[in-house]
């Protein structure tokens, strides 16, 4: 879908502009997520050198003007585009989420006295970390660069993660490892909930590379053989 907004858009100043700031979104966001996930996991200092609130801000203030010049756009183009424009709408919405869920892991890193460890699932908790981080870079890729064939197989490799999630948060809620402490259980909980948020809204912008705006955040219709 992204390749065919592009295509219509790409003599528009208003929605080039538009475009342009949602790929700095994407990359303050990816920022953003790197440094509140190392304070929290890696470090015994609740610390931040780099400015989440700051950041966070310029999030809120770019959505604020990619829907601005889309509605304006879409005002002085008719409904034509209009398809096109909602789906922009949509993934600055999920950009601006991510941002928010990040900066609820910032508020875990503040409130917890020391590096946060997940006990016996620390081994499974940075699998899903990696996993996150290396969507997010690929997510990156697959947006900028319109790559439908790389956003599919992304969409298709990932698609275990939120069960995974689950299944971590409920064992959390048994209490199945008493060698987390109560406070270190809620952190971690809080935790793996926003990191399955920010996987979650990461997806929604991967399938508006693959599909239409009634779509995103579906997984891709397969697309029917043609018969000869």
């Amino acid at each position: 879908m992204i390749k065919e907004i592009l295509s219509v858009f790409q003599s528009n100043s208003l929605m080039e502009r538009a475009f342009e700031q949602s790929y700095e979104m994407l990359d303050i966001t990816n920022e953003m997520f790197k440094v509140a996930k190392k304070v929290l996991r890696e470090s015994d200092s609740n610390k931040f050198e780099y400015d989440i609130n700051e950041q966070d801000s310029k999030i809120n203030k770019f959505q604020r003007e990619v829907r601005k010049d889309v509605f304006n756009h879409l005002a002085m183009s008719g409904t034509e585009e209009l398809s096109s424009g909602m789906v922009l709408a949509s993934i600055v919405i999920d950009l601006e989420r991510i941002g928010d869920f990040t900066k609820n892991i910032v508020e875990i890193a503040q409130n917890h006295p020391q590096r946060l460890h997940a006990g016996d699932f620390e081994d499974e908790l940075i699998t899903l970390e990696r996993a996150v981080e290396d969507i997010f870079g690929r997510t990156i890729y697959c947006f900028k660069n319109s790559d439908e064939k790389a956003a599919f197989n992304l969409l298709k490799e990932y698609k275990w993660m939120s069960k995974a999630f689950d299944a971590k948060i409920q064992s959390l809620m048994r209490g199945e490892d008493t060698a987390i402490t109560t406070g270190g259980a809620v952190a971690l909980a809080i935790y793996l909930r926003a990191l399955k948020r920010i996987f979650a809204h990461l997806r929604n912008v991967i399938s508006s590379v693959v599909n239409p705006f009634y779509r995103i955040g579906f997984k891709p219709k397969k697309k029917k053989k043609k018969q000869d």
